[in-house]
């Protein structure tokens, strides 16, 4: 068989793994909490993005919003993580996992007086370290422009949830 013909019968297998260990990663502050790159969009061809947000005392992570394209996990590695979706408001320790599907209205903070870390899971990822890097930079500015604060939020399918437009199913 010529080296230039494909073989459609095998699989080529190419360890393409990345390892990031803790402290490891492209870091942005934003105020005095951060978020870190793990998995990055370019590493998954977009198929997903894994970021660890570091939230401090009393710090707001999002509003209530949702996205409509793509999927959004939480994990919770330290501290008590506040996370609202839908009407419901929970308060999750270490360990716990939220799963929260595209036009899920959802949001997050930290209500407590700890440090909260997560890894947030972004499925597609659809780019959202360029939301991160915006985010930086509009949250940096004095005063805030609320219209390119929206204009970003849109731009990586995040829609603020106005509470009279929610329409929630019954169990």
């Amino acid at each position: 068989m010529d080296n230039m013909t494909e073989n459609y019968l095998e699989d080529m297998l190419v360890d393409n793994s990345h390892i990031i260990h803790p402290g490891e990663g492209e870091k942005m502050q934003l105020g005095s909490g951060s978020f870190t790159y793990k998995i990055t969009s370019d590493l998954t061809n977009d198929q997903m993005g894994i970021y660890e947000i570091v939230l401090q005392p009393k710090t707001i992570g999002a509003n209530l919003h949702y996205h409509r394209f793509m999927d959004e996990t939480f994990i919770v590695t330290e501290g008590t993580l506040t996370v609202m979706h839908g009407t419901e408001k929970k308060q999750l320790s270490k360990g716990a996992v939220v799963f929260v599907p595209r036009f899920t209205p959802h949001g997050f903070k930290n209500d407590s007086d700890e440090i909260v870390r997560l890894m947030l899971v972004f499925n597609p990822s659809m780019k959202r370290e360029g939301f991160f890097k915006g985010l930086h930079q509009i949250l940096g500015e004095d005063p805030i422009n609320p219209e390119k604060y929206q204009k970003l939020y849109n731009k990586y399918d995040s829609f603020l949830v106005d509470s009279a437009q929610m329409i929630l199913k019954t169990k």
